[in-house]
């Protein structure tokens, strides 16, 4: 309403006998009365607006809230149900090798060597589930060099996130490469000969097994497991290596154990010491091979590019057809520098190694020396050159010194 017709009309509606006639001075009341209204509506109109906006973000905020309460909800019955997650890996290397001996034999050979293939499942976050399947040497069945062998198949309980317990068929806690073994993670073509003679690794066993690990750097591992059937006779007659069993129908008269404890608490430092004990190490009772034990201890330092690895491992075997035949303390040693240059592109690992082993057969007795390189030319991918020297100790052997170069591809995933 316009000031001037508000005027006009309450002077139209006032008594015309009674009312007398305004002064300048109501004139100007009754003006400053309607401005004063004027500015109260226009606030007034104001704040409706800003209380309609209010209420529509109001009513935003309920509507995303109950889209987040419908979404907690959904999240809820999911993490009702076990995560399912499965997941699939693996590893695989082939190798070339071209070696003379000191009697005129020459062995040039390649193999795929083997081909690994991980499956793991998750149940839930405290059960899950590992698994190995590999195939050796490419070709399997009659007179074929392969194998077709089931390396790991697990399941471990998570108890409170520093103590696992695990039951089925699992790696033996012993050395370094037996139970980490991807052609990536180690120098040379072949692995070591200490742990493949002396550590007969792939060493796997069945039974059961707990594991500890403490913020201050110190792990342990504990395990009962089935044991080695070592031969007494023949051409392998107390050959560790030729004792193991795979889990393949396991002759389980006596078990074996296993303990370890690792320190990693210095940066660039791994100390480890492992025992195994095994009750029978033939299975047979009185067959002149009785109870036997593995003492290993390894060190790995690791200072900018520079690693030193030195590992070692002593079997000491009871009975008197083992002391007889002079293979009652077995052991082997190595010591392996190396030297890795990463920078961008460029991932080159120079080394060399020096063994001495002293196994149950004069062949498995000798010293040897190599040199290489690795190139990654991914993290998961690495080409492999070194050169070998080996030396027996027995005069009788020393038509199978050898030497010789091997080349390798490796890969995992």
């Amino acid at each position: 309403m316009k000031p001037a017709v508000a005027i006009a009309t309450l002077l139209a509606a006032a008594p015309a006998v009674a009312a007398p006639t305004p002064t300048a001075d109501d004139l100007a009341r009754l003006w400053q009365t309607v401005q004063t209204q004027q500015a109260e509506i226009a606030e007034l109109r104001a704040e409706l607006k800003t209380t309609r906006e209010a209420l529509a973000g109001t009513n935003r905020q309920i509507t995303i809230a109950e889209e987040r309460l419908d979404a907690t909800a959904q999240y809820m019955e999911t993490a009702a149900v076990p995560d399912t997650t499965t997941r699939i890996g693996g590893y695989g290397e082939m190798h070339y090798n071209n070696l003379d001996t000191d009697a005129g034999g020459a062995s040039r050979e390649i193999d795929n060597h083997r081909y690994v293939l991980f499956v793991n499942h998750t149940f839930s976050d405290r059960i899950k589930f590992y698994s190995e399947l590999e195939v050796e040497h490419a070709l399997v069945g009659d007179g074929a060099p392969g194998e077709v062998e089931v390396e790991q198949a697990y399941v471990e309980f998570d108890l409170d996130g520093r103590h696992y317990a695990r039951g089925g068929l699992f790696l033996v806690p012993i050395g370094i490469l037996n139970e980490t073994h991807e052609p990536t993670t180690f120098y040379g073509v072949e692995r070591n000969d200490v742990e493949s003679i002396i550590i007969p690794s792939t060493w796997w066993e069945g039974g059961a097994a707990m594991r500890g690990y403490y913020d201050n750097g110190i792990s342990w591992d504990l395990a009962v497991h089935s044991g080695l059937a070592t031969p007494v006779t023949g051409g392998d007659a107390f050959r560790i290596r030729s004792g193991r069993q795979k889990v393949a129908e396991s002759t389980a008269n006596d078990l074996a154990w296993t303990g370890r404890v690792k320190y990693t608490g210095y940066p660039g430092l791994e100390l480890s010491a492992s025992w195994h004990h095994e009750l029978d190490a033939s299975q047979v009772a009185g067959d002149g091979l009785g109870s036997a034990d593995l003492l290993s201890a390894h060190g790995i330092f690791t200072r900018g590019p520079f690693t030193l690895r030195a590992l070692w491992a002593h079997w000491d075997l009871s009975g008197d057809a083992v002391k007889l035949a002079g293979a009652d303390q077995q052991n082997g040693w190595y010591v392996e520098p190396s030297f890795r240059l990463a920078a961008g592109a460029t991932d080159w690992g120079f080394y060399g190694r020096y063994e001495y082993l002293d196994g149950a057969r004069s062949r498995d007795q000798f010293k040897q020396w190599e040199v290489g390189f690795n190139f990654w030319p991914h993290d998961q991918v690495v080409v492999k050159a070194d050169w070998r020297s080996r030396e027996h100790r027995r005069a009788a052997d020393r038509g199978r010194d050898f030497d010789g170069f091997d080349l390798g591809i490796g890969f995992q995933f």
